[in-house]
């Protein structure tokens, strides 16, 4: 016989919409807890597919069954079934077509499911050579899309920029982001000083995580003209540089620093910045690079205005290599 869930998770493929409505709404609900997460997951074979069928459907359907999926996803177990029997392919299908709301949801679930090697080699189509990377590229292409061109609504793609550092965690990830054919990071580098912290947050992750792999330095500083303005902004300060100083920048640098200007206000970004700068650092082509746009002296004026300990204990780990 029949468990209330097994019949709740049948009416989701009821031809009555009313009936499949109700089913959707009901473990929509039910995810919203970590009793109902477990009683559903106990029958996640019928479930996800289930909901999977819902992503595209009329939105009615589709916003509780992403809502649904997105707290389910965060079950380690959950998540994994859920790139097997498809979701990554679904959701990238879908991505870019989809009003905001969607997109957001879309976005958060990528996020859940990337945080497993086998969501970030299913989205990079790891094991197909002629498909590999174009998923990856659709991302930062809609990553691109600003976040103020939906300025007084929800951002539908800021989400990507975690996708983004969870992406860069593997290697084949930097491979591709720093691939100099396809010019990746230099792409999602132009969202370091968008007005959203949370696509801030995932370039200055992304950048890091790059900044791990020795043998990339060369591909990592072809990007150096948007490189050094997302690593060194953050880390400037908030006084304005003398002609002396900034006569040995490019212009990317100096302009900035000219003018009085809105300090980056998040610890961990200028954490990061400082810890990615200080990787760079420890090659000497990467120690030259940083001389040759006056960095030593931004990282000198900008330590004088830090308060926050753990961002000084990264600007002094740096000056001991610089």
């Amino acid at each position: 016989m029949a468990t209330e869930v097994e019949e709740l998770v049948g009416f989701l493929s009821s031809p009555s919409p009313q009936v499949k409505k109700a089913a959707v709404d009901i473990v929509q609900g039910l995810t919203g807890s970590e009793e109902g997460v477990r009683s559903l997951a106990n029958h996640s074979k019928a479930l996800l597919p289930s909901l999977l069928h819902l992503v595209g459907d009329k939105k009615e359907f589709e916003q509780p069954a992403l809502e649904a999926l997105v707290n389910l996803s965060q079950e380690t177990a959950l998540s994994g079934e859920l790139v097997e029997v498809g979701m990554i392919e679904r959701a990238m299908e879908i991505l870019g077509r989809a009003d905001i709301c969607i997109s957001q949801l879309l976005s958060m679930l990528l996020v859940n499911l990337t945080q497993l090697d086998s969501g970030v080699e299913r989205l990079l189509q790891a094991g197909d050579e002629k498909l590999r990377g174009l998923y990856l590229a659709k991302l930062v292409r809609l990553f691109n899309i600003s976040s103020t061109e939906n300025e007084g609504k929800e951002d539908p793609y800021g989400h990507i920029g975690s996708v983004l550092v969870n992406i860069s965690r593997m290697e084949i990830g930097r491979k591709l982001l720093l691939d100099p054919k396809r010019s990746l990071l230099k792409i999602i580098i132009r969202q370091s000083d968008s007005p959203s912290l949370l696509r801030r947050k995932g370039v200055s992750g992304t950048i890091r995580n790059c900044c791990f792999d020795e043998t990339q330095l060369s591909n990592l500083l072809l990007t150096s003209q948007f490189l050094w303005p997302a690593l060194l902004l953050p880390l400037a300060g908030k006084q304005v540089y003398s002609k002396e100083d900034t006569k040995k920048m490019p212009l990317e640098l100096a302009n900035p620093l000219s003018h009085e200007r809105d300090p980056e206000k998040d610890p961990e970004i200028r954490v990061q910045a400082a810890e990615s700068l200080y990787l760079i650092a420890m090659q000497e082509g990467g120690r030259r690079g940083l001389w040759s746009v006056n960095g030593p002296r931004i990282l000198e004026v900008g330590y004088q205005d830090e308060e926050d300990p753990q961002v000084m204990e990264g600007y002094e780990r740096l000056g001991s290599l610089v």
